[in-house]
């Protein structure tokens, strides 16, 4: 009973929580990146914050898994695949591919990774500990199929454009120049976009109301993000590509 109303009051919470920040991030940008300023607070090694960060999400959801997994399904097995993918990338292989020796804001790991642990005990405690009833042959059904393959879409388009930003930088570690390829030739922020993408496909294949307030989270914080980052595109280069938008094609 206990855990029930700590789940129920956690999403509608977080749900809550969303509609605010996206608000907030409009008129303050994230302190990561290119972002970061001293009054954030004590820095530590970029690598080592996105690796204490990100690394909160695939051991708390396969925590919740072990838990649950007297009577796991095939499906089941699948949701853990999915997400487990996403995450040993995000916290054990991407932060090593991290150039230079950047530094990100203590509070910004620590709000990163009190994010992800709220919302990994959320989609876990849902698809784990509340087993809900998946058909035998939801594999075959048309939100599982249309969401596996956005997710798919948006992983490879994540990656894919993390590699350009990370091949940018010719003249050192402080220069900037304007991404080119794959999908920058349409939107500024294609990596956030990619991300998106994967969470609107995990709420559709995992047809949940937790995945849908991920996904709506995602695009709380990702979204002032972009539209920060174009501004600074446009500021920093005179000549940066007028038809290229914020993060969605054609649109914003």
């Amino acid at each position: 009973m206990f855990e029930s109303s700590l789940f129920i009051l956690f999403k509608y919470s977080f749900l809550i929580l969303a509609g605010i920040v996206f608000i907030i991030l409009f008129f303050v940008s994230a302190g990561y990146g290119r972002f970061n300023t001293k009054s954030w607070g004590p820095q530590m090694g970029n690598r080592t914050g996105w690796i204490v960060m990100e690394a909160v999400s695939p051991l708390i959801f396969f925590i919740i898994f072990l838990k649950g997994s007297k009577d796991v399904s095939a499906i089941q097995i699948v949701f853990l695949l999915i997400w487990e993918i996403h995450y040993v990338h995000r916290a054990f292989i991407y932060p090593f591919l991290i150039r230079g020796h950047k530094t990100i804001p203590v509070s910004i790991v620590g709000m990163g990774g009190i994010f992800n642990l709220i919302n990994s005990y959320l989609q876990g405690t849902f698809l784990f500990l509340m087993h809900p009833l998946y058909p035998e042959n939801w594999f075959k059904q048309l939100p599982f199929v249309a969401g596996l393959a956005i997710f798919i879409t948006g992983f490879i388009l994540n990656i894919h454009s993390d590699h350009i930003l990370r091949n940018l930088r010719k003249g050192g570690e402080n220069s900037y120049s304007i991404p080119k390829g794959g999908m920058f030739r349409f939107v500024s922020c294609p990596n956030y976009l990619g991300e998106i993408m994967e969470w609107i496909g995990w709420a559709l294949l995992t047809w949940s109301l937790v995945g849908l307030i991920f996904a709506l989270w995602t695009m709380a914080n990702l979204i002032p993000r972009a539209v920060s980052y174009q501004k600074w595109y446009i500021k920093m280069f005179p000549d940066y590509p007028k038809e290229r938008r914020a993060i969605i094609p054609f649109l914003l």
